[in-house]
């Protein structure tokens, strides 16, 4: 028979392991914690030891309420708890991602004593999942200045630029026509800056309504509104000692506009369904192809957000203004793709470069490497003839054309910017709105209501 261990030593024990512990009673109250359980909580040792385990708020603990027992834990009835993930709510009101365990103790006698909870801090695994997520989301650029291929002096310009920008900490808005490379300049900006080894967390501000934008972006608290299952950690939140980049940032609401506001004004922000405040500490990338300037005017954008975020612009230029850039683009994604698909092409021919040259790319890069990914599916070998590029490329057939009612004329150079840029990807996506929407760069809802605001009506050619 083993010698049982000495119950002096157990204390010894309990602080030795590295993750958080926990032992509650049957009634839920807290009896002992380990320093760990402190360092993750934020709580101290006398603030958890006698109080309800509910204090933590975790997401995924299910407690019954009985007509003849007080609150006690579902663990009670099937005796063991593994590996479940969940939100925990810290001291500060911050949530701590970990991984649960759990399982009942019982005495010599077999009778119930409590309960011995262990929490793994998964802030690590999550940094690494998105760390990954960075990683996949820039894998297909080619190489170059953190993505950006050019040697033109408007793109030495933007590098030299990017450069000193990261070394600070203040806000940085990204100005660029969709497909300019927006996204590659604020990977390029984590990269450089300081804040390199936290978190890059990206957002696009048109991808959702307002209700539901505000739920991303600082979280919400289970049960804050109907279909509110658990918690849930925002995008600031998850940025914590990172960089942030809110995409497409000249598409949130107004009311979303006021808490993005007041973040970065005092860094703090509060949950949906939640009144504490939770203190942040993220760098704020934005970036926008419209004109914000002129929607202040408009009154469509707020002036006192427009002066914060607008610190330190950047502005890209569009690909027709850098056309010596254009044999370095696709030498690059020819590369790329003969990688990615094994093939062995070996470029463009000269009049495919030619009318490379004079196209004027209302999509930019993005449009660029799709005509290329489109030729590399057509052709198997050699040079990549103008047979071998979308028919729509060159004005080949149609099978729509777009009708207009002249909306109201305002006179701005932006919006007619942005109305040729988008009958242009309507052309090159045959009416595909979805299709569009990539192209461009922006959410397929956003194609819809730019349609809607310039009277663009879809309708199939009848001659053809």
């Amino acid at each position: 028979m083993e010698a049982p261990v000495p119950i002096g030593y157990y204390k010894e024990i309990f602080e030795t392991i590295a993750d958080a512990l926990m032992v509650v009673g049957p009634d839920g109250t807290i009896l002992v914690v380990n320093g760990a359980m402190e360092r993750l909580s934020g709580y101290a040792r006398e603030e958890l030891m006698g109080a309800s385990c509910t204090i933590l708020d975790c997401d995924a603990c299910e407690l019954i309420l009985s007509e003849t027992k007080e609150k006690w834990c579902v663990l009670f009835e099937t005796g063991l708890v593994k590996g479940k993930r969940c939100l925990m709510t810290k001291k500060d009101g911050s949530y701590a991602s970990v991984i649960q365990d759990a399982s009942l103790l019982k005495d010599e006698f077999g009778e119930l004593v409590g309960a011995l909870g262990v929490f793994k801090d998964a802030s690590e695994i999550d940094k690494k999942d998105q760390k990954i997520q960075e990683l996949s989301s820039v894998r297909d650029v080619p190489s170059g200045f953190y993505g950006m291929v050019g040697k033109s002096r408007s793109m030495e310009r933007i590098y030299q630029l990017v450069e000193k920008v990261a070394e600070s900490d203040a806000p940085v808005v990204i100005y660029g026509e969709s497909g300019t490379g927006k996204e590659l300049v604020a990977h390029a900006l984590h990269e450089l800056g300081r804040r390199q080894n936290g978190p890059f967390v990206q957002f696009n501000c048109a991808a959702l309504n307002e209700s539901l934008l505000e739920s991303e972006l600082f979280g919400h608290t289970k049960g804050a509104f109907t279909g509110a299952y658990r918690h849930r950690m925002g995008r600031f939140e998850a940025a914590q000692e990172g960089d942030i980049f809110l995409d497409e940032i000249g598409e949130m609401p107004l009311g979303s506009q006021v808490k993005l506001l007041r973040v970065l004004e005092t860094k703090q922000f509060e949950r949906v369904g939640d009144h504490r405040s939770i203190r942040v500490d993220v760098r704020v990338i934005t970036a926008t192809n419209r004109d914000l300037s002129h929607m202040v005017s408009q009154g469509a954008f707020r002036q006192d957000l427009f002066f914060r975020i607008n610190v330190l612009p950047i502005h890209l230029p569009p690909l027709r203004e850098k056309v010596e850039d254009i044999p370095l683009l696709v030498d690059a994604f020819v590369r790329k793709l003969n990688r990615k698909t094994g093939k062995a092409l070996k470029g463009v021919s000269p009049d495919v470069m030619k009318a490379f040259l004079t196209y004027g790319w209302p999509g930019n890069i993005r449009e660029l490497k799709s005509a290329l990914q489109y030729a590399f599916v057509v052709t198997e070998s050699g040079l990549i003839q103008k047979e071998d590029l979308p028919s729509s490329f060159f004005g080949g057939d149609e099978n729509r054309t777009f009708e207009m009612t002249p909306p109201p004329v305002k006179g701005d150079l932006a919006e007619l910017e942005e109305k040729t840029a988008l009958l242009k990807a309507l052309r090159l996506s045959q009416g595909n709105r979805t299709e569009a929407a990539r192209l461009l760069g922006v959410h397929r809802m956003t194609v819809w209501n730019r349609m809607k605001k310039y009277g663009i009506h879809i309708t199939s050619r009848l001659d053809e």
